[in-house]
């Protein structure tokens, strides 16, 4: 396995470290990436004690896998657990969450605009699950690539959706949640595509795949991916709450400068380097204890990650997408920075550094 992106200064260890950690997680797979798994899109991945369990659209539903590594999930059984028996249509990005020592997953069904989020949940990763309930996200508008998390002791739910009934473009909102199948209040957008790094690719323009993660100061991220995912220009980006900020609140939240994970230099945020044998990365997985925000990784080490992406050398097409592990660590003293605001212009904390 090689780095994908430069590692000089790198917060709190030394490249040998990094080197060993990196060398020991992941294996070289095609292309001389990090290893991949399945030919798929979209992963979803969480730990529970030693087992790692993921989720996908599969068969017209949704599949649960278990394994001991995440390189080991693409030779593990697929256990469908959720079938289309109501003919909603499309199923798209199912996302495994645990709430209370119980399993939801939430995912994408509908046709054109139709797609809405619903959920499914059981005491079991891979069996037992509850028909599906809609989520009654407000406005009820088109929405896809959602999932929940707790911060700050507040439930809460992101996803990727218009502002209106019209596909203009794929903004990311965020709504409280009074329990893992119930949101509450109104829905509040935190991003919008308005970046010239995030259109280069467009009609429309997207912000999408919301992961949510907590820097070692406690500070909430939203890592995204932006520009469509189509094409090569799809990439990690990332939104970072100021701290002690609101997240229902768009400028408390402070973008990064550039894509974190791409494969073109032109986009890339200044010190992030571009991929080597990928192209287009995204749609990740941050693979969590327990997949709660607040066992994310401290800084130091790298932790595991997955993607989807296409090797280098092959055309680029949905069909051609596979599951990657992947790496990432902290990066501190970084400055995000923004024109035209109420509040401060630029906000200094952690970002990320993602590795193939």
């Amino acid at each position: 396995m090689k780095l994908a992106h430069r590692v000089s200064g790198l917060t709190a260890f030394a490249l040998s470290g990094l080197l060993a950690v990196a060398l020991s997680l992941f294996s070289a797979g095609p292309a001389q990436a990090g290893q991949t798994t399945h030919r798929a899109a979209d992963p979803s991945v969480l730990r529970v004690g030693s087992t790692y369990i993921s989720v996908e659209s599969s068969g017209g539903g949704v599949a649960v896998r278990q394994a001991s590594s995440t390189a080991g999930l693409a030779d593990a059984p697929a256990r469908q657990v959720w079938s289309d028996t109501q003919d909603r249509g499309e199923v798209w990005a199912p996302e495994i969450v645990r709430d209370g020592g119980r399993y939801y997953i939430y995912f994408s069904a509908g046709r054109a605009a139709a797609h809405r989020m619903y959920v499914i949940s059981s005491a079991s990763p891979d069996s037992g699950y509850t028909a599906e309930t809609k989520l009654a996200l407000p406005d009820d508008k088109w929405a896809i690539d959602g999932t929940m998390f707790t911060f700050g002791g507040t439930r809460w739910f992101v996803w990727s959706g218009w502002a209106g009934d019209t596909n203009v473009e794929q903004n990311l909102y965020i709504s409280r949640m009074s329990s893992p199948t119930t949101p509450t209040g109104g829905r509040y957008v935190i991003s919008q595509p308005r970046e010239s790094w995030e259109r280069v690719v467009g009609n429309p323009f997207i912000n999408e795949a919301p992961e949510a993660i907590m820097d070692p100061n406690g500070q909430l991220h939203i890592v995204y991916s932006a520009n469509g995912s189509w094409s090569d220009q799809y990439c990690l980006a990332d939104l970072r709450l100021r701290a002690g900020g609101d997240p229902t609140y768009v400028w408390d939240w402070y973008k990064s400068n550039g894509c974190l994970f791409g494969s073109n230099r032109a986009t890339m945020m200044q010190g992030w380097d571009p991929t080597l044998y990928v192209n287009g990365p995204g749609h990740h997985t941050f693979v969590l204890l327990d997949g709660d925000i607040a066992t994310s990784p401290p800084a130091g080490p790298t932790f595991p990650l997955m993607f989807h992406a296409v090797p280098k050398g092959t055309p680029y097409s949905w069909a051609n997408r596979y599951w990657y592990t992947g790496s990432f660590c902290w990066w501190g003293n970084t400055t995000y920075s923004r024109a035209n605001v109420p509040g401060p212009n630029t906000d200094i904390g952690w970002s990320l550094k993602f590795f193939e």
